[in-house]
This record gives structure tokens, sequence and C-alpha cells, in this order.
């Protein structure tokens, strides 16, 4: 066969993949690139920069492993149940945590997944009796399990940018609790049991809230409470938040009223005097 010819068939092989036979190779789909860069990506890092990672958190006692593309909890931190104080696995994909590890880890202090794709958590995870601050924001969680009250040192919990639809109860029996931010989930109502809470500090920004139980006024170290951009009505305000209330912070921009009509309501002059004598405190 002439030089010609060959160029030409092989034009026409190139041209026509049905003409070669069985061995069609369609082009992948984006969701399969995806996996091959996350599997490539799990592969590299199972070599040596893991063992790396793997080997200082075991003389420093924190692990840190940020934006690499991550599905699962990594296999190789069973080896150090009874060293890490701190685990950071924010800015991954990882879509659940293995039940039979993650409660081990008795000297947890720390452990942030933030940026990850949960969307439940196991009920191990609440026999971390030594866990200070726990942070989940933007994953997909729906709930707390049922235990949660179980993280009797939590001082810390930042759950931003979840599917929570109400103020999760379990919060009630955590009484070292001092921080929490629930922003930017679809809560829509705030009810009794809001009461109960050990909290200094309450985030609620940017959620759907309507209705507020007037028991907030009664949680007894509440001073910070965030109520920004919601769908409160000013009737729906409990008055008691100012006038009876240690609250000395109240956030509530970006509601169904104006915030002169706030300064405007009976018990504003006695809000103020915590508010001044806050900002006094700590000039």
């Amino acid at each position: 066969m002439t030089s010609q010819g060959v160029s030409a068939r092989a034009e026409a092989w190139a041209a026509h993949p049905s003409e070669r036979g069985s061995r069609v190779f369609p082009c992948p789909t984006s969701r399969e690139l995806s996996r091959r860069r996350d599997l490539s990506l799990g592969a590299r890092m199972g070599n040596s920069a893991l063992r790396a990672h793997v080997e200082t958190a075991q003389k420093t006692g924190v692990f840190q492993l940020k934006d690499r593309g991550l599905t699962e909890f990594p296999s190789e931190l069973q080896k150090l149940t009874s060293n890490l104080r701190t685990i950071d696995l924010s800015n991954n994909k990882i879509e659940n945590l293995p039940p039979v590890v993650i409660g081990k880890f008795s000297l947890l202090k720390s452990l942030s997944l933030n940026n990850n794709k949960l969307t439940a958590l196991p009920d191990e995870l609440c026999n971390l009796k030594k866990l200070e601050t726990l942070s989940l924001n933007n994953n997909q969680l729906r709930e707390l399990p049922s235990t949660f009250g179980q993280l009797s040192a939590l001082k810390t919990l930042s759950l931003s940018g979840n599917q929570l639809r109400a103020l999760p109860p379990q919060l009630c029996s955590l009484r070292h609790l001092d921080v929490v931010d629930l922003s930017k989930n679809q809560i829509r109502s705030i009810p009794d049991i809001v009461g109960e809470l050990q909290v200094i500090e309450l985030n609620l920004n940017q959620n759907q809230i309507a209705q507020i139980s007037v028991k907030i006024s009664s949680c007894p170290r509440l001073k910070v409470l965030r109520l920004e951009e919601n769908c409160l009505e000013l009737s729906m305000l409990p008055q008691s938040i100012l006038s009876d209330s240690q609250i000395c912070l109240l956030a509530v921009e970006g509601n169904l009223f104006e915030i002169k009509k706030l300064r405007e309501l009976e018990g504003y002059d006695k809000y103020m005097e915590r508010f001044t004598a806050t900002k006094k405190k700590f000039a």
C-alpha cells in the first residue's frame, strides 16, 4: 500500500471511531473526571506526604490537612487516637465520619470540619469528653445526634451555613457552652426551651426567624444576641430582652422594622445602660 493510502486510511480511522471495532472510548463525564482527580490526590496523599503529616502529628498532637480534596476521614489517624488534641480537615469533600474511630480520640480538644459535605454526625462523636471547640460550618447537617448533650466540655460550637430548621434542644444540656453560631440556617422560631441555654453569645443571623419566645430573656449568661437579617416584626421581639435580660449587645438590623422604632420601646433605656457599661468596661 502506498504511503498516501496508509495516510488516508489513518485519517478515516480517526474520523470514525465506530469503525475501530469494540474499542470505543467515550469522553468521561465531569463527575468521573472529578472522581479521578480525588483518587489521584488520595493516592498522592497516601504516600510520603500523608505519612509526613501523621509523623508530625504524632509529635505535636496537631493534625491539619485542609484543601486536599479528601473524600474520606483519613484512616491513618486510627494510629493517633491517644495523641491528637487538634484535628482540622476543613475545605475537603468528606461526606461522613467513621463511627468506630471518631469517638476514640480521648484527648481531642478541637475538631474542625468546615466546608465539607457532612449530612449527619455519628453518635460516637459525643464520646469526646474533652472536646472544647467544634467547627462544622458550611456542611449539610439537618440535625444533631440525640446524644450531643454528652459533649460536657464543649465551649464553642459553630454550625453556620447548614440546614438546621430548629434550635437544637440538645444544646441546653451543655453547661459550659459559651458561644454558639447558628447563622445561615433555616431556623424559623425560637421555642421556650431557649431559656435553659447557658451560652454567653448566640448568633442567629440570616435565618428565617419570625417568632421568639419571651423565655430568651431568662438565659442566665446571655450577653450577646445576634438576630440580623431575619423575618422579625417589631411586635415579635420580646420587650423583656430590653428591660429584664442580661443582654448588653442586641443586633437586629435587617429585619422587618426600622431600628429607630426599637429605640422607642419601653425598656430601651435599660438596655442602653447595659450596653454603655459593657462598652466602657472593654474600652
